[in-house]
């Protein structure tokens, strides 16, 4: 019997595939050079030999999670900005701190954010903030796998527009494909309210020249809304879609306020949408309406948004917040199922970041980013469905093993790749000097 070599051979678990609904109880997967060779039953992977065997019995696999909307270097303002308005919140509190923060901080902040992500089971983020270097730094340190966006504020300030355009098309080219391929990148203009007509054209224009996609927030809040349209005459989402800004890949977080004339423009353009719950409740704002979007095809994921609006990075809590949201928002049990909140929280991110061809389910050909569930805990007993134990019950916390490009970054809750203890000791230094720090 010829034996096949491979580097990591996962058996005994449950798998959920996620590329269709389907249950593989007594699973195989096998990880070569970072990609999913094998994916079955456990008694036909008995023809591999692998580096690394883990014994996954009472796990479940399923694709990492990924988290379309957050602003990871935000852990450092965990906790100092509580019950407050968004506009309140912006200009009062986070925007004063953000203007002190030094390299070294988003640095820090960034590592304790992937530590986080890590040890909850997110294995690919979508970030959009300030010197993304350093963040795709923290990303290559971790071994997770990120889509980073420089963000573009302008503000009614020319220079500084154009200056933060440059600095995110300079990051853009130089970060794409860094860390062995584990960051791609993006634009990142803040909204619509903040960047100017003009700045947004070039934004649009610079986007199809280098073959870039768009993370950019959109229709966040009321307030917000009725200021844009008192001095445009129309919505954000119309706005933009008369600039032709939907004619490159675009990534929209929250899209709480828009109407049924907006929705069709998302899905006619195939825009994606980032669903955004526990930040969106906390700030006292409206919920997006998931039901229409998804009616009309458009493809919605999830997203945290930043520690500072959430609290956490725990998508688990995200998924089932966000869920219980909507059949509260509906008044409907049946409004998103289980099934569909987990493919929101896998392959429709994957889809949302322009990546379905290489993440977001447990297939032959795709890169190895797989978490491992333990499924031995009073709360996950007794298992009647498994889509719904994953979301309505499942923690963070009950991640067990992750694995991202084939490499082990997390096994039995011990974290491989980076110090937990040092990463949380300097997170903490560097949070309390900002706070200290005068201007």
């Amino acid at each position: 019997m010829i034996l096949n070599r491979v580097d990591i051979l996962i058996r005994g678990c449950i798998i959920l595939p996620m590329n269709r609904k389907a249950v593989i109880k007594d699973g195989a997967i096998a990880i070569k050079n970072g990609s999913i060779v094998f994916v079955g039953n456990r008694v036909s992977a008995d023809g591999f030999r692998a580096e690394e065997l883990i014994d996954a019995h009472g796990k479940v696999a399923i694709p990492g999670l990924i988290n379309c909307h957050t602003h990871v270097p935000m852990t450092l303002f965990r906790g100092v900005a509580e019950d407050k308005p968004l506009k309140v919140w912006l200009k009062e509190a986070i925007w004063p701190l953000e203007a002190k923060l030094t390299r070294e901080d988003i640095y820090a902040g960034a590592m304790l954010g992937c530590l986080e992500m890590i040890k909850s089971g997110t294995t690919c983020f979508a970030d959009m903030y300030f010197r993304e270097d350093v963040v795709a730094e923290a990303v290559k340190r971790c071994g997770l796998r990120a889509v980073l966006a420089e963000g573009i504020i302008e503000a009614g300030d020319y220079v500084t527009g154009e200056k933060m355009l440059k600095n995110s098309i300079d990051f853009a080219e130089k970060f794409n494909g860094y860390a062995d391929n584990r960051v791609k990148t993006m634009l990142g203009p803040h909204a619509a309210y903040s960047c100017s007509p003009t700045l947004l054209e070039r934004i649009r224009n610079e986007a199809v020249d280098h073959g870039l996609g768009v993370h950019i927030h959109l229709a966040e809040s009321i307030e917000l809304f009725r200021e844009f349209e008192k001095k445009y005459g129309c919505s954000e989402t119309q706005f933009l879609d008369k600039l032709g800004f939907f004619d490159v890949h675009v990534l929209a977080a929250h899209c709480i306020d828009i109407s049924e004339e907006d929705r069709r423009v998302l899905a006619g353009r195939h825009v994606n949408v980032a669903y955004v719950p526990v930040a969106n409740m906390k700030l006292g704002l409206q919920s997006a309406r998931i039901k229409e979007l998804a009616d009309l095809n458009v493809n919605v994921c999830f997203g945290t948004d930043g520690p500072a609006s959430n609290n956490t990075l725990d998508m688990f809590e995200t998924m089932k917040v966000g869920t219980l949201l909507q059949k509260h928002v509906y008044r409907d049990p049946a409004v998103l199922p289980a099934y569909q909140a987990l493919r929101m929280a896998t392959i429709n991110g994957a889809i949302a970041l322009g990546l379905e061809n290489e993440l977001g389910s447990i297939e032959v050909g795709k890169r190895a980013d797989i978490i491992l569930i333990d499924l031995s805990k009073p709360h996950l007993k007794p298992l009647h469905d498994i889509y719904a134990c994953l979301v309505y019950a499942a923690r963070g916390s009950d991640v067990d093993t992750v694995i991202v490009d084939g490499q082990i970054l997390m096994k039995n809750r011990e974290v491989k790749t980076i110090d937990e203890k040092e990463v949380m000791k300097k997170a903490e230094e560097h949070a309390v000097a900002l706070l200290s720090r005068k201007n």
